[in-house]
């Protein structure tokens, strides 16, 4: 399954989505294709009622992600309830495994969606993690700021949240951000080798879903917050 910015293919119990978006920037339309592709995902998964399964999401060339269409975002009225924050949740709680193949930079939104997958292979030689909003300056939505607080330690979470901290390959291994590095031509080997590791964790059907419900519900939470406006 393709469309213009996303591509699914599958190689037996993986399915691989393929962002082909320049820097992946996202908006509306972007984001109607991601979830386009996920609902391609389970409805396989639930016809074929899939003992193992896994899913990789993967960018091309320098970026996985560079975040949000910032001028599309603000002038869009319910981009962050309706679109940007639902796949958070989405991704954060799908069915299946999930891993983020990290082939360049991951800015800002598009390091939250690396950060929503359960498991993340980074290229080691270039490419950063990084959250911008204190440069920009911006605030950073309460639900964002959960994802990050617990996918990360207290010390990793003040580097990216108060210093802007760039993450290379090695900082991202050493602080737990991601669980494997490796050089530009192996990133997506190594994924699927990890996709394929924990695959069989699909097994437990809808309740693989929930555990991970339960695991982030204090940022899933945050993330369901609607009409959230800073105190500037």
């Amino acid at each position: 399954m393709s469309n213009q910015q996303v591509t699914l293919t599958r190689e037996g119990p993986l399915f691989i989505l393929s962002m082909k978006n320049g820097e992946n920037r996202f908006t509306t339309n972007f984001i109607n294709e991601i979830n386009s592709i996920l609902d391609e995902v389970e409805n396989i998964i639930k016809h074929e009622n899939s003992e193992s399964a896994a899913l990789i999401t993967i960018g091309e060339g320098k970026f996985y992600s560079n975040g949000l269409d910032l001028e599309h975002a603000l002038s869009t009225p319910g981009f962050f309830d309706n679109y940007y924050l639902k796949l958070l949740v989405r991704v954060l709680t799908f069915p299946i495994p999930t891993v983020a193949a990290i082939n360049g930079h991951a800015f800002a939104g598009g390091f939250m969606l690396a950060l929503a997958h359960d498991y993340r292979v980074m290229r080691a030689d270039r490419g950063f993690l990084c959250m911008n909003e204190v440069e920009i300056p911006s605030p950073l939505h309460p639900g964002m700021a959960a994802i990050v607080r617990i996918k990360m330690t207290p010390r990793a979470y003040r580097d990216c949240i108060l210093q802007a901290h760039r993450f290379n390959g090695p900082d991202a291994l050493d602080q737990g951000l991601v669980d494997i590095i490796t050089s530009q031509n192996d990133v997506l080997p190594k994924a699927k080798e990890l996709a394929l590791k924990w695959s069989k964790r699909a097994s437990a059907g809808a309740i693989y879903g929930n555990l991970k419900k339960e695991m982030y519900v204090e940022g899933i939470k945050y993330l369901e917050i609607k009409n959230w406006k800073a105190n500037l």
